[in-house]
């Protein structure tokens, strides 16, 4: 696949958060400013269809396989799914958890693709023969705790023996966002589109072999909250595009 870009690299030094720190920050997107987790959600997954169809250049016959999990991450990836699947590719969904896992933010996303007729399976009835061109990673995120359950660490070790462009949602599955340190296993992303601000954990060098090429989407948090937060003075990271290179 070409790896050519339209979106821009970033002229500015863009500052780290911890996990901590992003749990803060979605906190007060809803709590300060009104800005809701499906308000979130859909500007994460439309960001994260962006990259996917410019990886595959506008290519329709490309086929996607989204593995998506109970939490936020994996409802930006059942975003990202509609959204492909309205510009007409070949997307497929993998739930990594039970349905009634799903909060209602989540299961509201889930209900529409039912609707929409996207084939779903679940990692029992998973069948890769017919390889995936795009495999999403968006099962964990920066909400890592503890070790993982055995059905993902199946599901990680699947994917990682694709010969598949790996695309992970915010954080590659298996990587603590804080510290960078390794789970049992881990999502080797040749992309990884984290959110509003980069995690420290990738400044970490072994999760560098992991996150592959690291981009920053917006999913509109304002410079604000950064401030009065944590005392994070923002430059404008997206007055040309949703999505930047760091």
């Amino acid at each position: 696949m070409d790896n050519h870009f339209p979106f821009p690299v970033s002229k500015h030094t863009v500052p780290y958060i911890t996990t901590n720190q992003m749990i803060e920050v979605d906190r007060l997107m809803i709590a300060e400013y009104g800005i809701n987790l499906f308000q979130m959600m859909e500007n994460a997954g439309r960001s994260l269809a962006t990259l996917t169809r410019e990886l595959i250049k506008h290519n329709k016959s490309k086929k996607i396989i989204i593995f998506a999990g109970s939490g936020g991450n994996g409802g930006g990836g059942i975003t990202a799914a509609r959204r492909l699947h309205n510009w007409g590719y070949k997307v497929n969904v993998v739930i990594t958890s039970k349905p009634d896992k799903f909060n209602d933010t989540i299961k509201a996303q889930f209900d529409i693709i039912k609707k929409m007729k996207i084939e779903i399976f679940n990692s029992h009835n998973l069948d890769f023969s017919n390889k995936y061109d795009i495999i999403i990673d968006a099962i964990i995120g920066y909400s890592l705790k503890g070790k993982l359950r055995k059905n993902v660490i199946d599901i990680i070790s699947l994917i990682n023996k694709q010969d598949s462009t790996v695309i992970s949602l915010d954080v590659p599955s298996g990587i603590d966002s804080t510290t960078g340190e390794i789970a049992s296993t881990c999502i080797k992303a040749n992309y990884t589109m984290t959110l509003a601000l980069p995690k420290t954990g990738f400044l970490n060098t072994i999760a560098k072999k992991y996150t592959g090429k690291v981009l920053l989407a917006d999913i509109s948090v304002p410079p604000a909250l950064y401030k009065n937060a944590f005392n994070i003075e923002l430059p404008n990271l997206f007055n040309t595009n949703d999505i930047v290179c760091l």
